[in-house]
């Protein structure tokens, strides 16, 4: 039986996700064509395979191969305008807008650097407290807005639809594009002077963090704020994905999605995630409606198995409420000390 503060924590977490009210339910596509861009598919066409069955082995082949998956060119027009920087993502979609990388830039007297990456549909002022916080301490922050978000949404959308949605293979190119960025912004703050180097990531952030993180070695040091195995079983059980969810059923089962994304889910990099020397931090919330919290204690488990260094602080909130007084200064409080202890 549910606890009054269970109970009280879940409607609080209802209000908060439901005051959006521009959710927008999309019919389902398996957007096998956006394999093309990846070059772990190049070898693998289609062959009269059905749209599930490609994308599952071209899934395969990107887990193999994920350095390459994962590879990119590096940024060539890297400017810092006052405290935006601007790029040119070296993964090419059909919006221009969303291919132009924008940084936030918050420098301190220091050789310390982190990237922070906001939660999904996050406005472009979002974190940007944390980020001033981070600096403050002395560690430079860069806050990157994620594809399809703020200054990167394309004219037609009012939320960052296409960075997570019922299109399968537009999903995965959104989160290859968004950890290639991410990487782009390592190599300009190495370009810079900046020796020690970390990542905070915040809900989908965290996902990408991560992903970054395990093909990184320049990452040492992690935050991943809210954190889960798979990336199908999010979408298929958050209640702010209930939407896409809408759009899926009927389609593919939570099984058949869950291997669908497998690729872009940081289950499928543990291991090589082990492999590298890195501290990590991982936050999660003990009332969480969007990454629930066995599918955080899962991979916390799988963490903790591999003995990789790592600390786990478990918050009495939820998702959305995790942004609320007082617990995202409680949170704040843990990220900020975590990062001047070990970076």
């Amino acid at each position: 039986m549910k606890s009054l503060y269970a109970k009280w924590m879940e409607e609080w977490e209802n209000r908060l996700c439901f005051r959006a009210t521009n959710r927008v339910v999309r019919p389902f596509e398996w957007g096998e064509d956006w394999a093309h861009g990846w070059p772990t598919a190049r070898a693998l066409p289609l062959n009269g395979d059905a749209p599930e069955d490609y994308l599952r082995k071209v899934n395969r082949a990107a887990i193999a191969e994920s350095d390459a998956f994962y590879a990119y060119e590096r940024a060539g027009d890297c400017q810092l305008d006052g405290n935006l920087l601007t790029f040119t993502s070296p993964v090419r979609t059909p919006w221009p807008e969303n291919d132009k990388v924008h940084g936030q830039w918050f420098p301190a007297d220091s050789k310390k650097a982190v990237v922070v990456l906001p939660h999904w549909n996050a406005p472009g002022h979002a974190h940007n407290g944390l980020a001033r916080g981070i600096a403050a301490l002395g560690i430079s922050a860069l806050r990157i807005s994620l594809p399809y978000h703020d200054y990167r949404m394309p004219p037609e959308l009012n939320r960052a639809d296409y960075a997570v949605s019922a299109n399968i293979g537009r999903t995965i190119d959104a989160t290859r594009q968004a950890v290639i960025d991410v990487r782009c912004c390592f190599d300009w703050l190495e370009s810079q002077g900046y020796q020690r180097l970390g990542i905070v990531g915040t809900s989908l952030g965290s996902c990408f963090a991560f992903l970054v993180s395990a093909h990184d070695a320049r990452v040492g040091v992690n935050v991943f704020n809210h954190c889960s195995t798979y990336f199908g079983d999010v979408v298929w059980t958050g209640l702010s994905t209930r939407h896409i969810r809408q759009g899926i059923e009927g389609h593919i089962d939570m099984d058949r999605l869950r291997e669908a994304w497998m690729a872009i889910s940081p289950s499928a990099y543990i291991e090589k995630f082990a492999g590298l020397p890195k501290k990590s931090l991982f936050l999660y919330t003990k009332y969480d409606t969007t990454f629930l919290p066995e599918l955080s204690r899962d991979i916390l488990a799988c963490i903790a198995r591999t003995g990789t260094d790592h600390r786990v602080v478990a918050l009495p909130c939820g998702h959305y409420t995790m942004g609320e007084f007082p617990f995202k200064f409680l949170a704040g409080y843990h990220i900020c000390s975590f990062l001047r202890r070990n970076l």
